[in-house]
């Protein structure tokens, strides 16, 4: 994202959390989170990942500072073929997949995803996923 501002974090801990799971399907995870926050967020605007624990779990957090998602959104945003801009078209980008594969594949590995957002204040989609212990 050349024309972004994207800021990387870690938070609530030293170090990476580790997970166990498919690397190429949590990358599948990663990718679609910041391909969906630098998309629908203006080129001077700014794209936070976070990554930390919160008790037992890894957190992945991707916030934005875009338009935000009204309330119906929010609770449609995981839906296959759901897209808040229904004035997209497949060829101006976006099929309403993204965001439900993300749904999909952190359920598949006993995680949770959740989005708080606002209209006009953008949006932060978070990841739990059990965290490796290393005892």
């Amino acid at each position: 994202a050349p024309d972004r501002t994207v800021g990387l974090e870690v938070i609530d801990g030293p170090g990476t959390p580790q997970v166990v799971g498919d690397a190429v399907r949590l990358r599948q995870v990663v990718d679609n989170l910041v391909t969906n926050a630098l998309t629908h967020t203006p080129a001077e605007a700014a794209v936070t990942v976070r990554v930390g624990t919160v008790g037992s779990d890894a957190v992945l957090e991707v916030a934005d500072t875009g338009p935000g998602l009204s309330e119906a959104d929010r609770d449609r945003v995981f839906e296959r073929f759901y897209r808040v801009d229904s004035s997209r078209t497949r060829a101006s980008g976006g099929s309403g997949l993204g965001l439900s594969i993300v749904a999909a594949l952190v359920a598949a590995h006993g995680g949770s995803v959740v989005v708080d957002s606002e209209v006009g204040k953008g949006a932060t989609f978070r990841v739990l996923l059990p965290r490796l212990h290393m005892d």
